[in-house]
């Protein structure tokens, strides 16, 4: 009971002390409040953004983009590490694709984003998707790679000897713990392209923070980093609780 009760205390201790040496670092002087807003101004900061229903529309047209960039991301993702995870001749003949294409980071995509697209929430839905998709397809690829192989043999001599009947019952199974794993940290990853996708000027969390940025208006900027910092807690929380349920069986 007890190091449960340090352990429930711990973060929270270490959480107040970090607000409390914020707070202090620009009422000293030591930073203009001008560039590092104190934690105590934030409140009011929030109700004029709540009030004027800024935050909200900003936070709606976030949500948009993010939950769908993230589903398609994440579905091409599995789907793509699965046909290379389980075919070799997928595998090699994607091998330089994959060299080729990984390095290139998701801001280098804005230029296309907004050719193909325009300034949209499609743009905003491709750059985030690109940005989760390759944290899933490597996820993906290396759990099906890393399944045993004796396991698939005992499927087929229970006759799921079928590709489909196979993956279904077995390989996915076998693989899941780490493609989720995969996908949790795509769910933070993808927060970080939103802000990335919002800043050519579809509206969003990311444009909202460009635009208080411009006028020096750092207790807003902050605002809206806490409440993405808030969204992908909330998220985060979620899916770990899915995950313990999907992974229920290894209790």
């Amino acid at each position: 009971m007890r190091a449960r009760a340090t352990a429930t205390l711990l973060p929270l201790v270490g959480l107040a002390a970090f607000f409390a040496l914020w707070e202090a670092v620009p009422r000293l002087g030591l930073v203009n409040p001008a560039f590092l807003p104190p934690p105590s101004v934030l409140p009011e900061a929030f109700l004029r953004e709540l009030r004027s229903g800024q935050w909200l529309a900003a936070v709606a047209g976030s949500l948009g983009h993010y939950l769908a960039g993230l589903a398609l991301g994440v579905g091409l993702g599995i789907a793509a590490g699965t046909l290379t995870g389980m075919s070799r001749t997928a595998e090699g003949l994607t091998a330089w694709i994959v060299r080729v294409l990984r390095p290139v980071p998701g801001l280098a995509w804005v230029p296309f984003a907004i050719i193909w697209f325009g300034v949209s929430p499609e743009a905003a839905l491709f750059i985030v998707a690109i940005g989760v998709f390759w944290i899933v397809y490597f996820a993906a690829h290396g759990a099906i790679r890393g399944v045993d192989r004796d396991l698939i043999e005992l499927a087929a001599a229970f006759g799921f000897r079928s590709g489909p009947e196979r993956l279904v019952t077995v390989v996915w199974p076998a693989a899941m713990p780490g493609i989720l794993v995969g996908v949790r940290t795509a769910i933070g990853q993808a927060w970080m392209a939103v802000v990335a996708a919002e800043i050519f000027g579809v509206a969003g969390l990311g444009q909202r923070m460009m635009q208080a940025s411009t006028l020096l208006a750092t207790d807003i900027v902050v605002v809206y980093m806490l409440t993405m910092a808030l969204l992908y807690g909330v998220f985060d929380a979620g899916f770990t609780a899915f995950q313990r349920w999907m992974l229920r069986w290894r209790a």
